[in-house]
């Protein structure tokens, strides 16, 4: 079994380069292929969504089944087992009370100086789609770490596109956690066409201002193509995390959790990053056995990653590693060193930071509380994990009185004289007040 060694002190700046990449190199390519798919279904409308649920879901549906009925959000809820159910809800509320603490007021203002007053309003995101990706399984976690902020924040319209199961419906479990957070409308849509259904609308999904959730290549490709016609939020593209270790790190820990989001898909990365060659070497030891222990799917997943964007990044000493890091800006970043408060300090870029041996990503996936839809491809230097901000926008409030109107109407004019804005100007000078 291959399994990436790299040395960073030995790389080449372009060795570097592609490492740091990962599956961003080849996002670009795929934008051109899905080109007439996002055409396609500005001009065709609902008969394009059907055409490619056939084409790339192998499934076949009527325009009239492209939204889920009212009688199959019922059978889910018959069909599911109690147990999963119960999982379901034991995340819901810690997710709830997590992004409920994030909520702003809905409006504030502060004293800039006598006569003068400045706030925001807070108000939510008219209407938002959330996709929520099947291609490799059933991911009603994703349909909460969405949902339910969008709920807090109190957007009026949320819909979901998730693509359709084998059999042409939604599994139990997502359609059961739709309902849960209150969502009714969702569409049997997926990939590149579902991103282009809320950016254009058709005659069945309804189009809306901002899309949300994570997906596969031809996903975060659609959402580039689509910048600027649509809000596309937090880029989240093909799963990835780092497992940041010292010389003390248990390395069946540190190998348990390096699979973690390898397991996701093979344009998935995961790496090991730690200034211990010998962690380092028996990490690498335990790992063909871990993954022989997993389903085939996940253990072709895993075997893929390892050779192409994944591996053991070996540095020089701990802040090398975590310059690394910095540098990586991973989606999920987990710290299994000694000092974990002191190395969070250093700590700058990261959609995620996990901190010690009883945090695994595991948890912060599903049940943590703390949400799991985070930047990837290098966007957590600039981008943020989804909260309830994703969902609500700004709008800034100013006020003057007579008072404040005298304190600053000299500064304003010659600040807009001198930049050249005469009107600007004119609406000073030229100003006169009925009565005074």
């Amino acid at each position: 079994m291959k399994i990436n060694i790299y040395e960073f002190e030995k790389m080449t700046a372009d060795q570097i380069e592609k490492v740091l990449r990962r599956s961003e190199i080849d996002i670009e390519q795929y934008q051109e292929a899905i080109r007439p798919v996002i055409n396609d279904v500005a001009q065709k409308g609902d008969a394009a969504l059907v055409e490619y649920c056939s084409k790339f879901d192998k499934v076949t549906l009527s325009i009239a089944d492209l939204k889920v009925s009212e009688d199959e959000f019922a059978e889910a809820e018959k069909n599911l087992e109690p147990e999963i159910k119960e999982v379901i809800r034991i995340s819901y509320e810690n997710i709830k009370k997590f992004h409920e603490a994030q909520m702003p007021e809905d409006m504030w203002f502060t004293n800039i100086d006598d006569g003068i007053m400045a706030g925001e309003k807070i108000t939510p995101i008219t209407s938002v789609g959330i996709y929520v990706p099947r291609g490799k399984g059933s991911f009603p976690s994703v349909m909460l770490m969405l949902c339910i902020p969008a709920m807090i924040a109190k957007v009026p319209q949320v819909i979901v596109c998730t693509p359709p199961t084998p059999e042409g419906g939604v599994d139990d479990a997502s359609l059961y956690t739709a309902k849960l957070c209150g969502i009714s409308d969702v569409y049997k849509v997926g990939g590149s066409q579902a991103i282009a259904a809320m950016a254009f609308g058709t005659e069945t999904v309804p189009k809306v201002n901002k899309v949300l959730g994570p997906g596969n290549i031809y996903v975060s490709a659609a959402k580039r193509l689509l910048y600027g016609k649509i809000d596309v939020g937090t880029p989240a593209g093909p799963s990835e995390s780092i497992i940041l270790c010292d010389s003390n790190t248990d390395p069946m820990i540190a190998a348990l959790d390096l699979l973690i989001e390898a397991e996701h898909g093979p344009d998935s990365t995961a790496l090991l990053v730690t200034h211990s060659k010998k962690l380092a070497d028996e990490v690498k030891n335990l790992l063909p056995g871990l993954i022989d222990d997993l389903p085939e799917e996940r253990r072709n997943f895993c075997k893929a990653v390892f050779s192409n964007y994944g591996g053991i990044m070996l540095t020089s000493d701990l802040d090398a590693s975590i310059r690394f890091v910095n540098d990586f800006a991973p989606e999920h970043l987990e710290v299994l060193v000694d000092d974990a408060m002191g190395a969070l300090q250093k700590i700058n870029n990261a959609g995620e930071i996990l901190l010690g041996r009883h945090t695994p990503i595991t948890l912060g996936n599903f049940s943590l509380g703390v949400n799991a839809i985070l930047p990837t491809g290098g966007f957590a230097k600039t981008f943020s994990c989804v909260t309830v901000f994703d969902f609500l926008k700004r709008s800034s409030i100013g006020y003057a009185t007579a008072e404040g109107y005298e304190k600053l109407k000299d500064v304003a004019r010659k600040f807009a004289q001198y930049e050249g804005f005469s009107a600007h100007a004119n609406a000073v000078l030229k100003r006169k007040f009925k009565g005074e």
